[in-house]
Parts: C-alpha cells; structure tokens; sequence
C-alpha cells in the first residue's frame, strides 16, 4: 500500500509540474491569469510544404497552451495561399466544436457578384446567420484602398461585423505613414478594423522607405509610427499581435514594446497565426518577459476580442 501511495504522489507530482511547465511556456498561471483568447488561426493546408491542419489537431493545441477560444480564419484570395481556405470549412469546424472556434467568413473583392453592393450585404449576412463573427483574413493583391476593397469595407461596415486585414507590399498595399488604410478607416467609421501583418506592425515605428512594410524591421522603435498616430485619432483600428510580424514589433524594442502595450491596451488583441502542427509561436515568451500588469493582460489576452467579437 505505501509503495502504491508513493507511485500515486511521484504521478501526480510530475503532473503538476508539467502543467506549471506549460503554464509558464504560456506567459500565464493558471490559477490567476485568464484563458486566451486567439484572434488569428487557420486550419487546412496553408502552402505546399506545410502540413495540414485539421480542427481536432487545432483544438488539441489550444488545450495544451491555455487558450479557450480561437478564430478560424479562411484565406480566398490566390496571393494569401498556395492552398484556398474557404469560409464554409471554418463554418464547419465551429460546429464541430461550439465552445472553442470562433469562424470568420471572407470573400475575394474581384469575384463575380451579382448585384453589387447589395449582393455583396446578402452574401455575408448568409455567413453571418452561419455563426461567422467577422471578415477576414482580408489579404488581396489590391491597393488597400482600391475600390473593390472599400466596397468590401461597406458591406462589413452594414452587416456590422469587424474586419481583420493583412498589409504588406503585395496583399493589402499601402505605402509608409499608411495613408491607404487611414482613408479606409475614415470612409468607414462603424466598422472595427483589426490590423495584422508585416507591414502593419512595421508601422509600429516611423518609417521612410517602402521596402521596411514587406518585412520585419529590427532596431529600435523609431519616433512617427503610424500605429499610434491612427489609434489616437480613430477609435475604430484594432492590431491582432500575431505572427513574427507581431512578436517582431514588440520584442525589438521591449522598453517600447511594453509601453505601447500598455498605452493602446483597449486596441491590442492576442493571436498566433496558427497554421500547422508543430508551429513555433514566439508569442508566448514574449509576453512571459513583458510581465504586463494583470489588467492589461486580461484585456489583451481576451477581454478586447470579447467586446469586438461581440462574444
């Protein structure tokens, strides 16, 4: 009985400090922080020489780093994927599992759509009568602004759902000080922009030349990024910190990093831009060392994809 008792403590105690181990690896404590909230992963086959993702092996994932819910995000466009990601897939995978994948619903600007405008409004509220929460990966080989774009933009803006968006020097283009994208936010005031790629998180510093928004910058953070100048003056730009576009924008520069985290903690929402078994994802370690206060973590952790999401 005493060597079965002894078995019983050593399994048990491995187990804690497994689950410690994990939460740490996660930048949280279980007991005290809450559960993530992921704005950005993807399931399916991204390019070729990635392996696919499937919703099991997705939510799996999510259980082992702490992460409650993720939005599933389709890729339509042919610049954003080897591999099209359609909206009804992720549609799919959010029945399959109701309490943790969150589905997003896209389209491609230049596809054939009868109708226009209105056309385009029946098509996303049929996704939306669906269970989709948003639009999104927006990630098109079109001006940011281009007039297909921003009628995409209209239609979100009426069927009132948040749009996440890609930029860089092909998908999304724009160009330093991201004039594109502040006549997009203008234009459309009720509609919540959720920023993401290298050349939004490029933007995080003042910039001067073209080639800096297709990559990712090191260095110090430089006075004039555009990130905060649109975040003062619009209240409807969010940023999504995921990818090496969003680790790289904060742990460049962690005293500014930090800072901005806590100076824009209403607009920062967590994500992974997980796409394949085995990814490494940096964000977790960057927010261990930026030891945010405990507000700021919840609200970037979770509460602001809440309130976005309308969850």
């Amino acid at each position: 009985m005493k060597r079965r008792q002894m078995l019983t403590n050593s399994v048990t105690t491995m187990a804690a400090l497994a689950t410690n181990s994990l939460a740490s690896i996660a930048g949280t404590e279980t007991s005290a922080s809450p559960q993530f909230i992921d704005m950005h992963t993807h399931i399916g086959t991204y390019t070729n020489g990635n392996k696919e993702l499937t919703a099991p092996a997705l939510v799996k994932w999510m259980d082992e780093y702490n992460i409650e819910k993720a939005v599933v995000l389709p890729l339509v466009s042919p610049e954003s994927t080897t591999y099209l990601q359609l909206p009804d897939v992720a549609i799919k995978a959010a029945k399959e599992f109701p309490d943790r994948l969150i589905p997003f619903c896209s389209i491609d600007p230049r596809a054939i759509i009868r109708g226009g405008l209105e056309g385009l409004v029946d098509i996303l509220r049929k996704y939306v009568d669906q269970g989709a929460k948003g639009f999104g990966e927006h990630k098109v080989g079109l001006d940011f602004d281009d007039p297909l774009m921003m009628r995409v933009y209209e239609a979100c803006q009426e069927v009132r759902i948040p749009l996440l968006f890609h930029i860089d020097n092909i998908r999304g283009k724009d160009q330093p000080g991201l004039p594109r994208l502040e006549n997009a936010i203008r234009s459309f005031p009720e509609l919540n922009f959720i920023g993401h790629g290298p050349g939004w998180w490029a933007s995080i510093s003042g910039l001067d030349d073209q080639k800096s928004l297709g990559g990712y910058p090191k260095g110090k953070v430089l006075p004039g990024g555009a990130i905060d100048r649109l975040m003062e003056t619009y209240p409807n730009i969010y940023g999504d910190l995921s990818a090496g576009s969003g680790s790289n924008a904060i742990s460049r520069d962690m005293e500014f990093g930090r800072e901005f985290l806590i100076r824009r903690q209403d607009r920062i929402c967590f994500g992974t831009d997980y796409l394949q078994p085995g990814q490494h994802v940096p964000q977790f370690e960057v927010f261990r060392q930026l030891e945010l206060p405990p507000d700021v973590r919840t609200k970037i952790y979770r509460g602001n994809a809440e309130r976005v999401l309308k969850l």
